[in-house]
C-alpha cells in the first residue's frame, strides 16, 4: 500500500444555493486502500462522492486525483482519468441486455484498449451475468443489478472506484457476497472510497475510516480504532 494519496480532498465546502451542504472538507485515499466514510442520512456523504465526480463543484478548497486538481473538471474528464462510480439505486439501463450495459461502461478512450479484457475480468468476478448477458437487466433481481452496476464501473478500467450505498435493499447474504467482492477488486489493484449505511460492514472491510456529521468530518482514523468509538455511533445515529 502506498503512502502516496490517489485521491485528496483539501478545505472543499459545497453550496447548494446558500444551503452548506458539506463544509471544509480534508481527507485522503492513498493507494491500494479501502476508506469508509461513514454517518447518518443527510450527513453529506453522497454531497462529497458527486462533487469528487464533477457532478457538482465545489465553491471553496481543491480536490486532487493522481496529482491532478479537477474540482473544475467535468464528469467524463474525470472518468477519463481513471475514476469510477457506482451510484446508489445502482442506475443501470433497464431496458438494455446485461452486456449492452457493460459495453456501455468502456466509452472512454482508457477503457476502449482493454475492452474484451475488463469485460473477461467481470465475467469473473460475476459469472452470473456472463450467464445472462443477453437478459434485459430490468429482469435481474437485486443484487445481480448492483453487480451489474460494479461491474459497469469496472469496464471503465479506473484506477479508483467510489461505491454509494451498495448494500441498500439487498439481503444480508447478497451484501456479504459483495464485500467479498469489493476486497477482491482491492486486491486486483484498484483503489476504493466507500458510502455506506452498514457502519458495522463498512468498518469491517475498510483500512481506514471519516466520520461525517451535518457536513463536517467530526472523526477519522484506522477502523481497527474506530469500532468502538462513541462519536461513530452518534454520527450514524444523529444523536
Amino acid at each position: 500500500m502506498s503512502e502516496r494519496p490517489l485521491l485528496k480532498l483539501d478545505q472543499v465546502s459545497v453550496y447548494y444555493g446558500d444551503l452548506c451542504a458539506v463544509r471544509d472538507i480534508t481527507l485522503e485515499v492513498r493507494e491500494g486502500e479501502i476508506v469508509s466514510l461513514i454517518g447518518a442520512n443527510g450527513a453529506g456523504k453522497s454531497t462529497i462522492l458527486n462533487t469528487i465526480m464533477g457532478f457538482t463543484h465545489p465553491k471553496t478548497g481543491s480536490i486532487e486525483f493522481a496529482g491532478r486538481r479537477i474540482e473544475r473538471l467535468e464528469t467524463h474528464d474525470i472518468i477519463q482519468l481513471g475514476l469510477a462510480l457506482v451510484p446508489e439505486g445502482r442506475r443501470i439501463f433497464p431496458e438494455l441486455t446485461v452486456y449492452e450495459n457493460l459495453i456501455a461502461g468502456s466509452y472512454t478512450r482508457r477503457a476502449r484498449q482493454n475492452k474484451q479484457q475488463m469485460l473477461k475480468r467481470v465475467y469473473e468476478l460475476f459469472p452470473i451475468l456472463e450467464e445472462r448477458k443477453k437478459q434485459l437487466a430490468s429482469t435481474l433481481s437485486g443484487g445481480e443489478q448492483q453487480m451489474l452496476a460494479i461491474g459497469r464501473a469496472l469496464m471503465t478500467d479506473p484506477k479508483m472506484i467510489l461505491f454509494d450505498e451498495i448494500s441498500l435493499g439487498l439481503s444480508p447474504i447478497v451484501t456479504l457476497k459483495i464485500y467479498e467482492t469489493i476486497k477482491r477488486i482491492r486486491s486486483e489493484g484498484v483503489t476504493i472510497l466507500l458510502v455506506e449505511q452498514n457502519v458495522r460492514q463498512s468498518l469491517a472491510v475498510a483500512d481506514r475510516a471519516y466520520v461525517l456529521k451535518a457536513g463536517r468530518i467530526v472523526l477519522s482514523g484506522e477502523t481497527k480504532d474506530l469500532r468502538d468509538e462513541e462519536e461513530v455511533r452518534k454520527a450514524y445515529f444523529g444523536a
